[in-house]
């Protein structure tokens, strides 16, 4: 049972047990993250949270990513699993430190290194965007159509979506497009999903028509 119900443990949350009344002493995103990313990124926002340093790791954060994202030899320092553990705790400690990251952030990192998780990393580092994003009361929403939508369409679709945001939320609306929904539009707004798409009917259609046969 304890094997199941067990927390991340992070440096500065090693006095944490893993019961259920000791996990409640975490300090609660407003959704909830799943898997190992979910766990690290609860961890490091009940931590930030103590500290009211949400935001600035936060930035520290969305920093790490993009350095991954633009520095091919330290993605690979990361991803590498046959560097050693104390070498990349160390090295990623050291660079941190020089551009004056907080402790919180450094910690997460040296921990997610020493139990072989720093593969995980964009996915906390997604996970953690979540849950800063849920914070602020932003709702995404991603709408797939078969072709781009005109300035006109875009914004009356944006307004019907106002509608499904309860009071102090903010709407960040992405369109994608993919073609082979051949028409209408697949909405993804909070944690509701609507396939409206042309392809999704024709697939039902042709599913009754075999079934009637």
């Amino acid at each position: 049972m304890a094997a199941t119900s067990r927390v991340v443990c992070l440096p500065w949350m090693r006095h944490f047990s893993t019961s259920t009344a000791t996990y409640t002493k975490l300090i609660q995103p407003p959704i909830a993250v799943f898997g190992i990313e979910g766990r690290y990124a609860t961890a490091i926002y009940s931590a930030a949270a103590k500290e009211k340093k949400l935001d600035a790791v936060e930035g520290e954060l969305k920093k790490i990513k993009s350095l991954m994202q633009k520095d091919m030899n330290l993605a690979e320092f990361i991803a590498n699993p046959l560097i050693k553990i104390s070498l990349k705790k160390d090295g990623l400690a050291s660079a941190l430190q020089k551009q004056k990251f907080s402790s919180l952030t450094i910690n997460l990192i040296g921990a997610m290194a020493e139990n072989r998780r720093l593969n995980k990393l964009d996915s906390v580092i997604n996970s953690f965007s979540r849950i800063m994003s849920a914070q602020r009361g932003e709702v995404a929403c991603e709408v797939i159509t078969a072709k781009p939508l005109d300035t006109a369409t875009s914004k009356d679709l944006e307004t019907a979506l106002q509608g499904f945001l309860k009071k102090g939320e903010t709407l960040l609306m992405q369109t994608k497009v993919d073609p082979s929904i051949i028409g209408g539009m697949i909405v993804s707004i909070g944690d509701k999903y609507v396939d409206m798409s042309m392809a999704t009917k024709i697939k039902t259609y042709n599913q009754l028509i075999k079934e009637a046969i």
